[in-house]
């Protein structure tokens, strides 16, 4: 098994007990290290994830999500981008594909950050991507 589908397959096993109170859906993450790490993704996804109300419309054996977040420095500005998908899952394998059925992205600046300020600025545009893709999802 390559490292990378070890890592998945470690963050899957990660991803179900932490959605115990829902339907275990799915959550992967493919940002910029420096910017987002797997765990702070999660939490916010978990943060933000109204699973029963969701599971209606989209069935965590049918339905996955996927965040992103990339940027970095630009001179001493901060650029940052982060997406939020709901993508299908195949048949019988139930591996997310990626063509979103749904997506939202958010973008955000700051001058003169730090490398901390910079990630915090990642994680506040995740929440934000995640916030409106739910919103989207089940139209509150």
């Amino acid at each position: 098994m390559s490292h990378h589908l070890a890592a998945a397959a470690v963050s899957l096993m990660l991803v179900g007990p932490a959605f115990a109170a829902g339907p275990p859906y799915v959550v992967a993450d493919h940002s910029t290290a420096t910017l987002m790490d797997k765990a702070k993704a999660d939490a916010i996804w978990l943060a933000n994830l109204p699973e029963a109300r969701l599971a209606r419309l989209y069935p965590p054996k049918k339905y996955g999500f996927l965040s992103q977040v990339v940027g970095g420095f630009e001179g001493q500005t901060c650029v940052v981008t982060a997406r939020a998908m709901l993508l299908p899952r195949t048949t019988p394998t139930h591996r997310l594909v990626w063509e979103p059925s749904q997506s939202t992205a958010t973008f955000g600046t700051k001058a003169n950050a730090t490398a901390a300020q910079c990630s915090e600025l990642a994680a506040d545009k995740l929440k934000e991507a995640v916030q409106a893709l739910v919103a989207s999802l089940v139209k509150t």
